[in-house]
């Protein structure tokens, strides 16, 4: 491909709005151009990549046994009112309605749309086992979409669904499938871990993710060096193990004036916050109830344990407002577990605690020496998000934390679904009898921010040349010299004869703009044609090492051939 026939639209500078560094490259390097907040064009560069990365996606899913389909992104309303979800998914689902006032969404997720698919076409167990998957648009109604393709309104996907006569047949599909996630994300040369997940509005008896490493990531994973544990923060067990054998102490009011946070009473009554247990009051919508989470004064809420005991769709948790705190009679810095007239859950940690510093239910007053039990109940469970340091919950060693970007997701769905839909398969005894389901979920685009986040440096992008737009390019220094430009002619045309990805840059244009161009774009190889031409001398450059030698133009071919064989 010449450079002058190509649409190459890099930027000095990127919008203000782009604060990550995949974001900045993507718009810099040309790869992308906003629409508008949280959706993307994918210009001719960008579009080279992600095609990529979805061949190699395809590719390990097919070996897999997948059967590749592409269905509709228009996701009729009845569906979801047969699995449940049409009002449980939350605002984030996008609705519309046709011109026959038949209401429709733009689907985020293909659940109901192949689960309703595979019982209209497979009705024997001889069919079975089957996992089917698609390569598609999705579209969430993010509230702030941000960070570029990490959290947009609209994004590609690949979604696979397996059906199964039975809970073992699932258990090895689902091993397929995290087999098969491990081979993807290590052919992207991704630092990643999988671990344990929650299973979220999507539902199901375990999931687990696979997290890009990267500072940026929206998760804390915990994981353990001595064992195999590895959670995402929203699902990693924190145990307790706090003992106190301390005696009961008789409940004393104190006087604390204006002391409304954690800091500021353990400060006024020079006490740890550790020895005071804060609330979180929350609103619960779906069942119109205010709930008071209880955690130690240095701990926080995990809200998704929280979502999951109370057995609620996350959307349906919200922070409880002023007057549904006036409503308990009491008040923003002072409430307490004593006398509180709502649901109260209490992580484990608080129901050992003994002589506790809790908020009073008035105005300017804690209380001090109160005791679980004694003083206060509620429903104890596990409700803190877990921390680095904390034991973990397989082999009791101390946990480490790190960063992830979710890259992908599998889920055991069971017979949620297909209770739900009706998916069943006729058995040897001619019964009806459920199909056992499976989802597995990659972020493609996501994907490719990732690979970003993890390769660059501040000159621009450091592709792996298995997912870089192209292999090669080769640029003259002044493509009007002449020996110059035989020698750049004649590279191109022999990497291109033996079907090398190679662009030449014969743009009228300064050496230091294209070769500034191409570090940003992060082709892999460059091949700089210069003085030496003549004798046939150029200047090889390595991307991702930034190494330079100077070599014989048929040692820069073979280097190149030879990397590209690799493939």
């Amino acid at each position: 491909m010449l450079a002058s026939k190509m649409l190459i639209t890099t930027l000095k500078e990127a919008p203000n709005e782009a604060v990550i560094d995949s974001h900045i490259l993507l718009l810099r390097a040309g790869m992308i151009r906003k629409l508008v907040a949280g959706v993307y064009n994918y210009m001719p560069l960008g579009l080279r990549t992600l095609h990529k990365i979805e061949a190699i996606i395809r590719e390990e899913m097919d070996n897999a046994g997948g059967l590749e389909i592409l269905s509709s992104a228009l996701q009729p309303k009845e569906l979801w009112e047969e699995s449940g979800r049409w009002f449980k998914y939350g605002p984030e689902l996008m609705r519309l309605k046709d011109r026959h006032d038949r209401e429709f969404c733009l689907g985020p997720t293909h659940e109901e749309i192949f689960t309703d698919l595979i019982r209209n076409v497979v009705k024997s167990s001889k069919n079975l086992p089957i996992n089917v998957y698609q390569i598609q648009t999705k579209y969430r109604d993010e509230l702030r979409p941000r960070f570029g393709l990490m959290r947009g309104r609209e994004f590609i996907m690949k979604d696979a669904y397996s059906f199964d006569k039975d809970v073992m047949g699932l258990d090895q599909s689902y091993q397929i499938m995290y087999e098969t996630y491990s081979k993807i994300f290590s052919r992207f040369n991704l630092r990643y871990k999988a671990v344990l997940a929650d299973t979220g509005a999507i539902g199901g008896t375990g999931s687990h993710q696979f997290m890009a490493l990267s500072e940026v990531g929206e998760s804390n994973i915990l994981y353990c060096d001595h064992c195999s544990y590895a959670a995402d923060e929203e699902k990693a067990a924190a145990v307790c193990t706090l003992t106190d054998d301390s005696q009961m102490l008789e409940v004393e009011e104190v006087y604390t004036p204006k002391q409304h946070t954690i800091e500021e009473v353990s400060t006024f009554l020079g006490v740890e916050a550790s020895s005071t247990v804060k609330c979180v009051l929350y609103k619960d919508n779906q069942n119109n109830q205010l709930v008071a989470a209880f955690v130690r004064g240095d701990r926080e809420v995990n809200e998704i344990k929280l979502v999951n005991a109370l057995g609620i769709a996350e959307a349906f948790l919200g922070f409880a407002s002023d007057d549904d705190i006036k409503s308990l009679n009491t008040y923003y810095g002072f409430i307490g577990p004593v006398g509180l007239n709502c649901k109260v859950i209490i992580d484990k940690e608080v129901a050992i605690m003994k002589n506790i510093i809790c908020g009073a239910n008035k105005p300017n007053y804690h209380l001090k020496n109160v005791n679980f039990g004694r003083d206060f109940t509620g429903e104890v469970i596990d409700l803190r998000k877990a921390v680095s340091g904390d034991l973990c919950p397989v082999c009791g060693k101390p946990m480490n934390i790190e960063r992830g970007i979710e890259v992908g997701q599998i889920f055991k769905l069971g017979t949620k679904y297909s209770d739900a839909m009706n998916c069943t398969y006729t058995d040897e005894k001619g019964a009806n009898v459920p199909m056992v389901m499976g989802c597995y979920g990659i972020g493609v685009t996501r994907t490719m921010s990732s690979i970003i986040e993890q390769h660059h440096d501040e000159f621009g992008i450091k592709w792996p040349l298995n997912v870089a737009p192209y292999h090669v390019v080769v640029v003259p220094v002044k493509y009007q010299d002449e020996a110059q430009k035989a020698l750049a002619d004649k590279i191109y045309e022999e990497l291109k004869k033996a079907r090398v990805e190679v662009i030449l840059d014969d743009r009228n244009a300064g050496f230091g703009f294209k070769a500034k161009d191409w570090e940003l774009i992060g082709i892999p190889y460059q091949i700089v044609v210069g003085r030496e031409a003549a004798n046939g001398i150029v200047e090889f450059k390595v991307r991702e090492t930034n190494e330079k030698t100077s070599i014989s133009s048929e040692e820069a071919i073979s280097n190149v051939l030879e990397a590209v064989s690799n493939l």
